[in-house]
């Protein structure tokens, strides 16, 4: 699978790593599957099978929304704000230390793959633990690729943590693979 986007990547690192690129966008959008679920019914983001998220864990999951719009609207700054300075970000094998490293390399493109993707989400939990909480989501990405249109089924994992700004992201894991068409 192919997906078209621009990346500030030098041509060595692209060719390093030929799918990291394809791979992030599609992951990155898992990110943005709260948003768009919750613009189709304000209280699908707050529950997962039919039991709610609960009230100590409902901040986070409000980050996380809130991180997911911003990178859908290119809002890089406002995405970069929830972000820890040293977040991690890991996916398809690769890694991003920091929120300056991941907002000056393909973030930009993330947002330009998410700008008119259709993402639906399927399962969603979240927990806090003391000044940490974790959130995890399964999602269903409708897109366009290089070569028309794609369904991905996407998992997003963010850890953030409680600071005096409120939550921040401190770690994020994105996964995705093609979804199988049935009959």
């Amino acid at each position: 699978m192919t997906v078209t986007h621009t990346s500030t990547k030098p041509p060595d690192k692209e060719a390093a790593m030929p799918n990291r690129p394809a791979t992030i966008a599609v992951c990155v959008a898992l990110a943005v599957l709260p948003l768009l679920a919750s613009a189709h019914d304000p209280q699908q983001h707050a529950t997962i099978n039919s039991a709610p998220i609960s009230s100590d864990a409902k901040p986070a999951v409000d980050v996380v929304d809130r991180f997911s719009a911003a990178l859908k609207a290119g809002d890089l700054k406002l995405a970069g704000a929830l972000l820890a300075d040293d977040v991690l970000i890991l996916e398809s094998g690769g890694a991003e230390r920091s929120r300056e490293e991941y907002l000056s390399g393909h973030a930009a493109s993330d947002a330009a793959f998410l700008k008119d993707a259709h993402i639906e989400l399927k399962h969603r939990t979240a927990r806090v633990d003391g000044g940490l909480a974790w959130v995890g989501t399964e999602s269903e990405l409708h897109a366009t690729g290089k070569q028309g249109p794609l369904t991905l089924l996407s998992t997003e994992t963010m850890v953030l943590k409680r600071t005096p700004d409120g939550w921040r992201i401190v770690h994020i894991h994105w996964s995705s693979r093609a979804r199988k068409e049935e009959g």
